[in-house]
């Protein structure tokens, strides 16, 4: 039963469910180079957009998405930040043909498509391939990563409650005060920064710089946070003790998560997935109420436009990014691990093996496909081997190897 609150207490819980979900929102876009106060605003308007499309039935906030970090960092680099901002545009696609293809079909067809022996390697494809980079910045000063690091463990083992909820924001503010106290952090930035300014994409906005390579590049890469979706809107039924697959359909709520993705690139933002996170606050503290999340969306809107917390965020030091990460992208790929077990994948048939194998190979590799000025590469080009290469492979029949 979900709990029942005054109108104060449901703005005291949204507050606080999106300091839950506020360290990863803010994660992302300081890790690609892009602007925490836009993340902030495009999570906002894009839970604002889930819920309207739901029916405001639905209580999941949508965040900044870890399974992009890679692919906008390298997608970046061959086509610059406007182009890739524009490729993100093909996530959506994905989420509406996802949507076309449940009110169609129903979800057998996606689990006949990505069925655990594809999602898994795909999933630890994400936080492995994300190591290098997490090492990179650790190393820039290993005593302020390990405190954050540490700091993050500590809360993640021993906290209670919520506090548990938040290992990244602990390990970042304790990190971010060793920084301070060590002469580490430039105050500069958030002096010279005004108390209210708008987000950079949306005070400097303009079109994204629409090209089809970084379109058609995102698209493979959409795999595993479509799965991701399906998963947690399951779960958030199973704690509001409702089946929101059935009203208001899954087929709206992907809709919903592609109109979001869509919305979060058009702003200049990284694109949006359900938050687990908040789900578990929400398992805490038995608060499900959709309208909880739309004051967290508010609120997330309202800090976006805080200038001087954008700067404050974006003088966070390297190396205390770097701790988290070591811990968070190892989490992703532990993940991967537990969705293979969970599902009892079978390791004996010679079928999976060559799918797990190839997959994460490929992956781990960094094998590049080029056709013509177009290439695909990395986690998009792996999840394409793994589809085709589960739905080529003949079954392993009972008995054999």
């Amino acid at each position: 039963m979900a709990t029942e609150l005054t109108p104060t207490r449901k703005t005291i819980v949204g507050i606080q469910f999106l300091f839950v979900a506020f360290g990863s929102t803010v994660l992302v876009p300081l890790l690609v180079g892009l602007d925490p106060a836009t993340a902030l605003f495009t999570a906002g308007i894009a839970t604002f957009i889930f819920h309207l499309v739901t029916k405001g039935k639905v209580p999941i906030y949508l965040g900044s998405s870890f399974a992009f970090i890679a692919p906008i960092i390298s997608a970046s680099q061959q086509w610059g930040m406007p182009g890739t901002i524009a490729g993100i545009a093909g996530v959506a696609l994905v989420y509406f043909i996802m949507s076309a293809l449940i009110k169609w079909q129903g979800k057998k067809l996606l689990d006949r498509l990505f069925p655990p022996i594809v999602i898994g390697p795909v999933i630890i494809l994400i936080g492995l391939s994300l190591s290098p980079a997490a090492v990179n910045m650790a190393k820039e000063n290993w005593l302020l990563a390990f405190i954050s690091l540490i700091t993050s463990i500590i809360v993640l083992t021993f906290g209670k409650g919520l506090l548990k909820l938040l290992p990244v924001v602990c390990g970042i503010i304790v990190g971010y005060i060793v920084a301070v106290c060590m002469g580490q952090v430039d105050f500069s930035a958030v002096i010279a920064a005004p108390w209210f300014a708008l987000p950079n994409s949306i005070a400097h906005f303009q079109l994204p710089q629409f090209a089809w390579e970084p379109f058609v590049f995102m698209i493979p890469v959409a795999i595993a946070p479509v799965i991701e979706h399906i998963g947690d809107v399951y779960v958030v039924g199973e704690v509001a003790e409702k089946d929101f697959v059935k009203d208001p359909g899954l087929h709206r709520t992907m809709l919903g998560d592609g109109l979001a993705c869509l919305a979060a690139s058009f702003f200049g933002g990284p694109p949006v997935t359900t938050y687990s996170e908040v789900t578990g606050a929400m398992q805490i503290t038995r608060v499900t109420h959709p309208q909880v999340i739309r004051i967290a969306a508010g609120t997330a809107i309202v800090f976006s436009v805080i200038g001087k917390l954008s700067a404050l965020l974006q003088s966070i030091p390297s190396a205390v990014l770097g701790g988290i990460m070591l811990l968070l992208f190892g989490t992703i790929a532990s993940v991967g691990i537990q969705n293979l077990i969970n599902n009892k994948v079978d390791f004996k048939p010679t079928r999976n093996i060559i799918i797990i194998s190839v997959t994460l190979t490929m992956g781990i590799g960094g094998a590049i496909l080029n056709f013509g000025t177009f290439s695909m590469s990395g986690i998009g080009l792996s999840a394409v081997v793994g589809v085709l290469l589960n739905l080529l492979l003949p079954k392993t029949k009972k008995g054999e190897i």
